[in-house]
């Protein structure tokens, strides 16, 4: 931002933003089967809301709190006897009264005390102070004229009543943008404040010009952290606010980047336990700095809607950290003492309630001294400068005693389904998480899927209602959770994590603002479970979700996952051949197949325990490759040739990020830089960089080591031996790359540590897709698997004109789709033509062999049509190439008489031609059977 009396060349300032913008036994056939429904109940439910309502009226206070056992919707009701719901009430939740939710969260957040020798400390989504969460509610504060002794904060008495009120008023924190005196830190503590302490240096001018300038800053930085180093009121050290967009552009941002890093350094080596980031803003969002403690913004944006957009992107920049807005604000000179509380008011409810760990209000006071001069004509303080309180400090005092949520929200019933299957390792874990969950209204139901380690006995001393059933598979255990809940929504959460204590709270609150039938949540590893957990935590094939935009996606993972009952229940619950995976992005397909949309909520976060040993982790994806057989068997048309699922989205996992960051993406400046919303785009990942992230990689590199051993036989074969090693070493090289650039969250102390860590690291990465390939071969997903139409009769792959007369027109698109839906009901997969292709449908009948589609349509007149399809054979041009390079080689070895390579390689490439062949007729088959009575007119 830039403010009157500033060198600091123009950004986004506030007066320009006004009126702004699962094990291998339990797989195989056993998948297909559902046993028998009956079930014993052990325990009891817990309700969240019954034991609050108890101690209410022990304590003399009214109210009265719908349990959870109230009936459920009538809308689930009706379904379950066999009606279907209109989609009007799938979507309408009957919202629990006020009454005795107010008695649960209209407690004011506590007071924190400023202890010597506890620290903030970051943990997920949030802050902590000790085991509690600390969500930041504060005020800037200075710089003011400085006195005769150059103190920019007045004096000790002048702070102490400054603070004091802010204490007061519910506010608990301070950013200074200097250096603040110690006894300014000793008052901050002793009204309980903590303070986000400002770094100050150049950043306005072109410093990395100057030959010693830098190497300066970075030693003012230390004597900055040393002037305040592990004083327990300091909440975090900011190495930088706002450097101007035209500097990062002068300079390109890796140069910045880089620069800020080696100041984030110097202050972890003179106060390691102090939390730093550094505060950007829109102009220069782009900025990637994935070695802060928190991401920091600060945003003037006056209208609601652009607010709330804007932070469900910010939450995506900061991915697994906390995003902290460390300047809102309005002007009470232009805009009024009455738009400026109002403003405040739903500025800090907009923050918290999409996510944010804490919210800074410019500023305290209207006092303000910036470059050399009072600041007279902005008026962004709450009170005045004599310290007069304006209406402002009062709407924020509300605020922000109703931190996250305001308590008169209609919070609507949940039930929250544990499956467990021998889950006893992390099961308490789980348990406790969801006795603190802080929520008004909610029910816990344990489904016990056979455990034989006692899992079951675990939740039940819980106080939990604990079902027991004989093993039949996740997906069963699901829906039998779903049929016990009594919520309007059903919560999931796997046996191995823990809910944060408002993880229902930001999912409900998802649910009320939007008319998502599923939404989801982040999923992040804790720290203290291992070495090798931490690094099966940076590997990839870990649940993810999948984001269509900021705020919808296109899949949530199954340990995280909530859905409204209603249509839940309209689409039959979860798939119980799913036994193991494959369950969770099965029912998302199905939801958004009818029209409905899934939602993400950043805030919404469980910590779930990763694999803690190798064998575990290699177990875990050789069931993920099976589960992704059995998804390509249902979902044909989700999957391309190789055997991949598609999806529209992008994924949200570290191994998935740490590989894009060798591509720097492109910075959308506007013309000369004067955009103010500059954004990072990255480019999509292209097949051949994706490649050595497949399973089927593996393929490619056996074939090329099976041709190299061929050259022993015959020498001209030996051309082969670089293309293998290149193909060995290209997976290698992107585990090396993806593991140099974790962040360990636990990391060794020794220089040795860290590299048996990353060694690890990189030595999953290239395990997990010879897993997962190993999972899908067993199963039948490979790139030479055959496109299966029972009772066929093949006929030969020649392009065929076929007809059809109909008495009743029908639109051609209608035509075409019965066409579509047709084929897929014969398990094909079929894709339809783009913008600009001449083709109107493909079947692929696999990897090398496909039939496209052309329709017209003939208009006779009265209604009548003549429907005319010309269908003919597409051989994959890769296909074509291996036959002839294959065929070549034969007839080379040939001649050399080398005749066992000759046999070997002329038997290849006949193999691939009638796998071509045959992929064709399967497909040109399929066509013909769909298309009913036809006239043959030409071949």
């Amino acid at each position: 931002m830039t403010r009157p009396g500033s060198n600091a060349a123009p950004a986004l300032s506030r007066r320009a933003a006004v009126g702004d913008e699962e094990d291998e036994s339990r797989s195989g056939e056993t998948l297909l089967r559902s046993r028998g429904e009956e079930a014993t109940i052990l325990r009891p439910a817990f309700s969240k809301a019954s034991t609050t309502a108890k101690d209410s009226h022990k304590q003399g206070e009214p109210g009265d709190v719908p349990s959870a056992n109230s009936p459920a919707p009538a809308t689930a009701r009706q379904n379950r006897h066999g009606n279907e719901p209109e989609e009007n009430d799938l979507l309408t939740l009957n919202k629990t009264g006020n009454s005795g939710i107010a008695q649960f969260f209209l407690q004011p957040p506590k007071t924190i005390p400023v202890v010597d020798g506890v620290r903030t400390r970051v943990a997920g989504k949030f802050l902590y102070v000790g085991d509690d969460k600390f969500y930041v509610r504060g005020v800037t504060y200075g710089p003011f004229r400085p006195n005769d002794q150059g103190c920019e904060y007045h004096h000790p008495a002048m702070v102490e009543r400054d603070f004091s009120l802010m204490a007061a008023n519910g506010i608990n924190a301070v950013r200074t943008y200097t250096i603040p005196p110690r006894w300014l830190l000793d008052i901050a503590q002793k009204h309980h404040l903590r303070v986000m302490v400002g770094l100050p240096w150049e950043e306005h001018i072109t410093f990395l010009d100057h030959k010693k300038l830098p190497e300066d800053i970075v030693n003012r930085v230390r004597e900055g952290v040393r002037a305040c180093a592990d004083h327990p009121a300091v909440l975090c050290f900011t190495i930088g606010n706002e450097i101007p967009a035209p500097i990062v552009r002068w300079y390109g941002r890796v140069r910045i980047e880089h620069f800020l890093e080696k100041l984030y350094n110097a202050v972890k080596e003179e106060d390691p336990e102090a939390l730093v980031t550094y505060v950007n803003y829109p102009t220069t969002e782009y900025l990637q700095l994935p070695f802060v403690d928190f991401v920091s913004f600060n945003v003037y944006l006056e209208t609601r809607e652009k607010l709330d957009d804007y932070l469900a992107k910010l939450q995506n920049v900061a991915g697994d950290r906390p995003l902290m807005m460390a300047e809102v604000g309005l002007d009470s000179i232009r805009n009024g003492d009455d738009k400026q509380a109002s403003t405040l008011e739903w500025q800090i409810r907009t923050a918290f309630g999409a996510g944010c760990a804490g919210v800074f209000i410019f500023a305290w006071t209207d006092e303000w001294f910036r470059g050399g001069f009072d600041i007279d004509d902005w008026g962004f303080g709450v009170t005045d400068r004599e310290r007069r309180p304006k209406e402002s400090l009062r709407a924020i005092r509300k605020a922000f005693a109703e931190v996250p949520f305001a308590p008169d929200l209609p919070w609507p019933t949940i039930s929250v389904v544990v499956c467990t299957y021998n889950g006893s390792r992390t099961i308490r874990d789980c348990m406790a998480g969801l006795q603190k969950l802080e929520y008004p209204n909610y029910e816990v139901i344990v489904v016990n899927d056979g455990s034989t380690d006692g899992a079951g006995d675990i939740a039940a001393e819980y106080g939990f209602k604990v079902i027991t059933t004989e093993n039949r598979g996740l997906s069963s255990a699901r829906n039998t959770g779903m049929k016990a809940a009594k919520g309007e929504i059903v919560a999931y959460i796997d046996d191995d994590a823990r809910p944060d204590p408002h993880w229902l709270t930001y999912l409900a609150a998802t649910f009320l603002n939007s008319q998502h039938v599923a939404v989801g949540g982040p999923n992040l590893a804790p720290q203290g479970d291992g070495s090798i957990a931490e690094c099966v935590a940076n590997a990839p094939g870990g649940p993810v979700h999948v984001l269509l935009t900021d705020r919808e996606a296109e899949h949530i993972p199954g340990c995280n996952m909530a859905f409204r009952k209603a249509a839940l229940e309209a689409i039959g619950g979860f798939d119980t051949q799913f036994r193991i995976a494959g369950d969770d992005v099965d029912v998302c397909w199905r939801l958004q197949q009818r029209g409905w949309t899934l939602g993400f909520s950043p805030a919404a976060m469980v910590w779930h325990h990763r694999r803690n040993s190798v064998k575990a982790y290699w177990k875990q994806q050789l069931n993920y490759g099976k589960a992704e057989a059995f998804l390509e068997r249902k979902w044909p048309e989700k999957y391309n040739a190789a055997g991949h699922a598609t999806w529209a989205g992008r994924l949200y996992f570290k191994g998935f990020e740490q590989f894009l960051s060798w591509y720097r993406g492109r910075v959308y400046q506007g013309t000369w830089g004067t955009a103010l919303f500059q954004s990072i785009y990255q480019p999509a990942s292209g097949i051949l960089s994706a490649l050595p992230m497949m399973p089927e990689w593996y393929v490619v590199v056996a074939a090329l080591g099976a041709l190299s051993l061929l050259g022993i036989q015959w020498s001209p074969l030996l051309l082969a031996v670089p293309l293998f090693l290149a193909a060995l070493l290209a997976p290698a090289l992107h585990a090396a790359a993806s593991a140099i650039r974790v962040n360990f969250l636990d990391a060794p102390a020794t220089r040795y540590g860290k590299l048996k860590m990353r060694a690890l690291t990189a030595g999953l990465h290239m395990l997990q897709p010879l897993a997962r390939l190993l999972g899908r071969t067993r199963l039948g997903l490979t790139p030479w698997r055959r496109c299966m139409v029972p009772g066929m009769t093949l006929p030969i792959p020649w392009p065929r004109t076929l007809s059809v007369w109909s008495e009743e027109w029908r639109d051609p698109i209608s035509w075409m789709q019965s066409l579509e839906e047709g084929l897929k009901g014969l398990r094909t997969r079929v894709l339809r033509g783009g913008d600009f292709d001449r083709w109107d449908l493909e079947l692929r009948g696999g990897l090398l062999g496909a039939t496209r589609l052309l329709m017209a349509v003939e208009e006779h007149g009265g209604g009548k049509q003549l429907v005319r399809f010309r269908a003919w054979p597409r051989f994959a041009p890769l296909g074509l190439v291996l036959t002839l390079v294959f065929a070549g080689l034969a007839a080379a070895a040939a001649v050399d008489q080398a005749w066992i390579t000759c046999v070997l390689l002329d038997t290849l490439a006949v193999l691939l031609l009638l796998t071509m062949s045959r992929e064709c007729a399967v497909t040109m088959g399929a066509v013909l059977r769909v298309i009913g009575p036809v006239r043959m007119d030409k071949k």
